[in-house]
């Protein structure tokens, strides 16, 4: 498991800028239809694992959205929320008593008693505040690349899951925000969106973080609009510039000219209906806890398989 002095930056993230970015959940509400796209797809992927896990971790579940979709595929299970920004967690509170009320209304002809509903507390995820193997499922829906030690994140989450556990998460990949990173770069070369990780690298992580048989897949969903502003307010909703190294001074308004002008020129009357592209890569990645070779000493476990009779 990587230590802390190990593990290598993926980017110069700032975690108290990221949690400041978070802390007004009406600034990023407008992003939600986007979160809810992916989370319906990893749900897909999701179904293809036999899986019946009795307690699962939201990693990074902001509002808490997707602990109501996971407690109605596994009604049976405890459901754990955690997220580096309380205000998120605060603003889903009576959002997600709704949800449990109407899932106890939809499922109750079903399910004998009531859902319990899921638990959420403020954490980061690199540092979990609960035991070795508590988990058999641990989701977690474009939250890691917020993150500054990837690494360390997946050893966490390997920390936390039982021998046989699941990790099914996603993230954004490099060529995300790809137009609005060339458009800035009219302007200087100061980084005004995240270096994304690559999909391998995120494969290499996991086996170094002593996971098994990691499946990495991707795709580019591509998002058009009519008009910048409208293109500005959701990348605005998406959290912003978490960058340490980012640019502190103010824009002014030829220079935001410019940029405007760079992400135009994408516009094609040709192709996407004349209008303007913002492309998504995203990585989606799943992997097992295996059995241990090695005691905690550091001696070899070897299992005897009995014979068939």
């Amino acid at each position: 498991m990587s230590s802390a002095n190990q593990s290598r930056l993926s980017a110069p993230i700032d975690l108290l800028r990221v949690r400041s970015l978070f802390s007004q959940p009406a600034h990023v509400r407008d992003a939600d239809f986007l979160l809810r796209e992916i989370s319906s797809r990893m749900h897909e992927r999701l179904a293809l694992v036999k899986i019946d896990p009795r307690r699962v971790l939201d990693a990074g579940c902001g509002s808490g959205a997707d602990l109501a979709s996971l407690q109605k595929r596994f009604a049976e299970a405890q459901i754990f929320g955690v997220d580096a920004a309380p205000a998120m967690l605060q603003a889903a509170g009576q959002e997600q008593r709704s949800a449990w009320r109407a899932l106890n209304d939809a499922l109750g002809q079903w399910l004998p008693g009531r859902l319990r509903g899921a638990k959420s507390l403020a954490a980061d995820f690199a540092n979990l505040p609960f035991a070795h193997g508590a988990f058999d499922l641990v989701w977690s829906n474009l939250a890691l690349h917020w993150h500054p030690q990837p690494d360390r994140v997946f050893a966490e989450w390997r920390r936390v899951l039982r021998t046989d556990g699941l990790l099914m998460f996603c993230c954004f990949g490099p060529d995300t925000l790809k137009e609005v990173r060339a458009a800035f770069a009219q302007l200087d070369g100061t980084p005004h969106a995240l270096p994304f990780v690559d999909m391998h690298d995120f494969g290499d992580m996991l086996v170094d973080a002593g996971f098994s048989t990691p499946v990495m897949d991707m795709e580019t969903i591509t998002l058009t609009y009519d008009n910048v502003g409208k293109l500005w307010s959701d990348v605005r909703a998406l959290g912003g510039n978490p960058l340490a190294t980012r640019r502190r001074a103010l824009v002014g308004r030829k220079a935001w000219q410019r940029v405007d002008a760079a992400l135009e020129a994408n516009r094609r009357e040709d192709r996407l209906g004349g209008q303007i592209p913002l492309s998504f890569e995203v990585i989606y990645g799943h992997a097992f806890r295996p059995v241990p070779r090695t005691t905690s000493q550091g001696e070899s476990i070897i299992r005897f398989e009995p014979r068939p009779r």
